[in-house]
C-alpha cells in the first residue's frame, strides 16, 4: 500500500475535515470488512481551513471525543493529506534498481520532481511493474508533500492518544473506497467511468474513475455550509441550531422553496459545470454513471434530480452495503453516516488485519 508510511495490521482510518472528524476501524472477514468501531464528531469553524489544520486544540478534543465515542481495539491511526498538498509523479526507472537504489536516485534527482527544497520533504513510493514499452525499465509511483504537512497530521493525533502509523493522500484513500462503491452500480465494464461527487462542508470534488483510479479531478468552492448558512440567516439561528435544523427538519413550511431548493439548484449547476469541463478538456472517455458522496449528498430528492438532468444512473455512496457490523453499532446512524465516510474508509482498508 501506498502511503509515507508503512501500514500495518490494526489501523483505523482517521479523516480531519473542515466541519467533522470521522474515525472507523475495519476488520477483514473472509473477503469482506467487518465494521469493529466508528465514530463522526463535530469541528469549530475555523479549526480546519482547507484541509489543514489551523488549530490544533480543537482538532485534538474532536479526535479524543471521536476515539472515547467509537472505543476501537486498535490506536494505530491512518490520517490524509489533501491532494492540493503532494505531488504524485509516475517517474520511469531501470528495473534493476532496487529500494534503496530508487530512494538514492528520487533523492539526486529531487529538483527534477519536488518543487521546494528537499530538506523540507517526506516521500514515499511504490513500483508499478515493468515499463509497457521498454522491458528493462519499470514505472515508479512517486508521491511528495511538505515535512510540516505530515507532522501536522501526525502532531494531531499524537496528542489524541493515537499512533500515527501511516500517513496517505486523501485521493489514494479515495480509490480504495471505490473498490466498495463499485458494486452499488450494475457496471458491466470495469473500465467503464463513473463520476463520484464528494459533497463536503466547503467544497464539492467532482472525480472521475475509470479501472479504479482517479483519472480526472475537479474541486468547485461550493458546500453543505451553504445550506446552513441559509437556514442560519432565514430563520435567526446560530450556527449550531441551523446545523441542527438541516439534519433533524422541523423548519417552517416554506423551508423547501425559499432555502432548500436554492440551494440544491446551485449544487446541481456546480455538477454540470463539472461535467462539462470534464467532456470538454480533451478526448476523455464518457460518463454514464454517478455516486453521489459527502453529507449533502442525501438531500431528499437531489439525487433523483441530479439523474434526471444528466440522464445517468445516480446511487448515493454507501461503502458499507457488503460489510457486517459490530453489534454494538447503531446501523441506522451508520447509513446515515456511511456517505461522507468514504475517505476514513478507505485509510483503515489499509490494514490487512
Amino acid at each position: 500500500m501506498l502511503g509515507l508510511s508503512k501500514s500495518g495490521r490494526g489501523l483505523i482510518g482517521v479523516d480531519i475535515t473542515s466541519a467533522t472528524v470521522k474515525l472507523i476501524e475495519l476488520k477483514r472477514s473472509g473477503q469482506h470488512y467487518r465494521v469493529d468501531s466508528y465514530a463522526v464528531r463535530p469541528l469549530r469553524e475555523g479549526a480546519v481551513v482547507e484541509r489543514r489544520i489551523r488549530q490544533m486544540d480543537e482538532v485534538v478534543d474532536a479526535i479524543r471525543r471521536a476515539v472515547d465515542h467509537a472505543r476501537p481495539h486498535s490506536l494505530r491511526a491512518a490520517v490524509a493529506l489533501p491532494a492540493s498538498a503532494a505531488i504524485t509523479k509516475t517517474l520511469t526507472l531501470p528495473a534493476s534498481l532496487s529500494d534503496e537504489e530508487i530512494e538514492a536516485r528520487i533523492e539526486l534527482e529531487s529538483d527534477k520532481h519536488i518543487p521546494f527544497p528537499f530538506s523540507e520533504v517526506a516521500f514515499d513510493f511504490q513500483r508499478l511493474g515493468l515499463n509497457a514499452r521498454f522491458g528493462d525499465q519499470q514505472d515508479v509511483l512517486l508521491v511528495a508533500c511538505r515535512q510540516q504537512d505530515v507532522s501536522r497530521l501526525t502532531d494531531a493525533v499524537l496528542q489524541a492518544g493515537l499512533e500515527p502509523a501511516a500517513v496517505d493522500v486523501e485521493a489514494f484513500a479515495m480509490e480504495r473506497a471505490f473498490g466498495e462503491l463499485r458494486h452499488q452500480l450494475p457496471m458491466e465494464d470495469s473500465q467503464e467511468c463513473v463520476a463520484l461527487v464528494d459533497i463536503g462542508a466547503n467544497m464539492n470534488a467532482f472525480h472521475v474513475l475509470r479501472g479504479g483510479r482517479i483519472i480526472y479531478s475537479r474541486d468547485s468552492v461550493f458546500g453543505g455550509r451553504q445550506l446552513t448558512d441559509a437556514i442560519r440567516e432565514r430563520y435567526d439561528l446560530s450556527m449550531e441550531e441551523a446545523g441542527l435544523a438541516k439534519k433533524r427538519g422541523g423548519l417552517p413550511d416554506d423551508y423547501q422553496d425559499t432555502v432548500l431548493k436554492p440551494f440544491r439548484d446551485t449544487l446541481l449547476q456546480h455538477i454540470s459545470r463539472s461535467l462539462q469541463l470534464y467532456h470538454t478538456a480533451g478526448r476523455n472517455p464518457e460518463v454514464n454513471r454517478m455516486i453521489l458522496a459527502g453529507g449533502s449528498s442525501v438531500i431528499p430528492g437531489f439525487s433523483d434530480r441530479v439523474a434526471a438532468e444528466s440522464g445517468m444512473d445516480v446511487v448515493i455512496a454507501n461503502p458499507f452495503v457488503r460489510m457486517k457490523v459490530n453489534p454494538r453499532i447503531d446501523i441506522h446512524t451508520l447509513a446515515n453516516d456511511a456517505p461522507a465516510m468514504l475517505t476514513a474508509c478507505g485509510l483503515a482498508m489499509r490494514s490487512r488485519s
